[in-house]
């Protein structure tokens, strides 16, 4: 019966980890944990994962931030023409890859609530700048922010305000793409 209850115990306590943060992929995030390592716990970024350590970048999102990462999904990617993710994961396309990867980060904490507060600064439409040297478009209806990205493509945030030790993740339905 003792082991009942400490067992009870370990999992409310576990569970008050996260209670704050969304679920992602099926996984608990923590917020003392950095984007890379809650990253690879969900089941939605496999692919984002591989992307982010073919291109070299784990180490820079391990680092102390902050950063804002709109982190799409492997459906997000599955969304891009066929192909177009292998042939971005190969060596001598690295350049390409860490390039549509920083434009996806952005050299700040930027929860949902302040990002709305931009955009309603800005008339609707907030301009972000990302590390990747991308100009993106911010928007919001309802509750649901949205990204333009450079090409015209709108990505919705799915699950927002993912905190983390380095920053936060916004969950994504679309690759974000520089213009060409």
């Amino acid at each position: 019966m003792k082991s009942i209850r400490i067992a009870a115990i370990l999992a409310l306590s576990s569970t008050a980890a996260f209670a704050d943060n969304p679920m992602v992929g099926g996984a608990a995030m923590y917020e003392s944990k950095n984007i890379v390592e809650n990253a690879v716990n969900s089941a939605d970024h496999t692919t984002l994962v591989a992307a982010v350590q073919a291109a070299g970048l784990a180490e820079t999102l391990m680092g102390t931030g902050p950063f804002t990462v709109f982190a799409p999904t492997n459906e997000a990617f599955a969304k891009l023409p066929a192909g177009t993710v292998e042939t971005l994961l190969k060596p001598e396309n690295k350049d390409q890859l860490v390039k549509i990867l920083t434009c996806h980060v952005v050299a700040a904490n930027a929860m949902s609530d302040a990002i709305m507060q931009m955009v309603d600064d800005d008339n609707g439409a907030h301009p972000v700048k990302t590390v990747g040297g991308c100009e993106f478009t911010a928007m919001y209806e309802g509750d649901k922010i949205m990204i333009k990205d450079g090409m015209g493509n709108v990505a919705n945030v799915t699950i927002a305000d993912v905190k983390q030790s380095n920053g936060v993740i916004h969950v994504i339905d679309t690759v974000l793409l520089p213009a060409m």
